[in-house]
């Protein structure tokens, strides 16, 4: 899947000439938490969200530092802060170092963006204009949309033993001791011993993930690391 697959098309833009007043009726009246700012061609300069309208001096909530925090303060710091809490242009609120993605852009690629900017959201872009937004909610709605149903016919124990011994094989925390596998009606059980409780939970997460595995009654036991073939 793809940024274009699950992006939301009904876009709501703040002019960037716009006061900081408009732009907070029109997340309020669009039911949005962030918009991104766009100049009179339709290119986006920046994006504006809730975070960025609260700390007002209308409302008294502008930031207040400490004797210590204001003697530490920088001019620079000082003005911005004013800037920030008194101005009534979004320009002067906005982030202008916008995280933008296109459409061809994987959803591996836009949570990468998410983590590395500590961004909830990311503008899908066309030759600069805006096309779209992803944000968390629809990687979540991706997320649903994968949520596997019940399998067509339930494999025969054997079947499904067999396949949960190749879903266990080869994997990077793979257990040096052996894992005995047993299938019952659907109920796999898994017996052995393995370094740690991220291992054994791994173990079952990757037995729950096969078709036909209706539960799993993990008897793994931990053992120190340090605690040899032998022992």
């Amino acid at each position: 899947m793809r940024a274009k697959d699950i992006m939301s098309r009904e876009i709501v833009c703040v002019g960037v000439e716009e006061s900081v007043f408009d732009a907070a009726e029109l997340l309020l009246s669009s039911r949005v938490s962030a918009a991104p700012v766009t100049n009179d061609k339709g290119a986006i300069v920046g994006i504006v969200s809730e975070a960025d309208l609260i700390r007002r001096a209308e409302i008294g909530t502008a930031g207040k530092k400490t004797w210590l925090g204001r003697l530490l303060d920088s001019e620079a710091s000082a003005a911005r802060d004013f800037v920030a809490a008194q101005t009534r242009r979004v320009v002067d609120v906005m982030t202008k170092d916008v995280v933008t993605a296109d459409e061809d852009a994987t959803l591996s690629e836009l949570v990468e963006l998410m983590e590395r900017h500590d961004i909830k959201r990311v503008p899908i872009v066309r030759a600069g204009s805006v096309v779209g937004i992803v944000s968390r909610a629809d990687l979540l709605r991706a997320l649903l949309s994968r949520e596997p149903g019940g399998p067509a016919l339930q494999p025969t124990d054997r079947a499904l033993r067999e396949n949960v011994v190749d879903a266990l094989e080869n994997r990077a925390w793979t257990s040096r001791w052996p894992i005995n596998v047993y299938a019952n009606d659907g109920v796999v059980h898994l017996w052995g011993f393995v370094e740690g409780k991220e291992v054994r939970d791994a173990y079952r997460v990757a037995a729950e993930n096969v078709p036909g595995v209706r539960r799993v009654k993990n008897h793994l036991r931990t053992v120190p690391s340090s605690v040899g073939m032998g022992v």
